[in-house]
């Protein structure tokens, strides 16, 4: 998790994403948003925070990503993914890559404030 100060910087933009993880072995998904994939994927495949809802199981793999231009865009498309809450919605961003594109513009707008 970032630290609050970094969030009050919204000047700053990285290479940003939200991800959607997937285990087969317990059929969950989990959707999260950070500035690097590969060190996050790992983070929660060795179970690195103890009370995190990924440490019940440890085969996830990357489901689906949608890059994002800053930390508060990426936060904002994770919260709306996230209060769909349905396995739909998440099948339907992969199979209809328009979906992802509509998020990225919608919560882009944000960015021009």
């Amino acid at each position: 998790m970032l630290p609050f100060s970094f969030l009050l910087n919204l000047d700053y933009m990285g290479n940003f994403c939200v991800y959607i993880l997937n285990s087969k072995i317990i059929d969950q998904y989990y959707i999260g948003s950070t500035e690097n994939l590969e060190v996050r994927l790992d983070q929660h495949r060795r179970h690195v925070f103890q009370r995190a809802f990924s440490k019940r199981a440890e085969d996830w793999e990357i489901f689906h990503v949608i890059e994002c231009q800053s930390i508060i865009q990426a936060l904002k498309i994770e919260k709306h993914i996230k209060s769909n809450r349905s396995r739909k919605y998440l099948l339907d961003l992969v199979t209809y890559p328009q979906i992802s594109k509509k998020l990225v513009e919608k919560y882009g707008a944000l960015l021009d404030l």
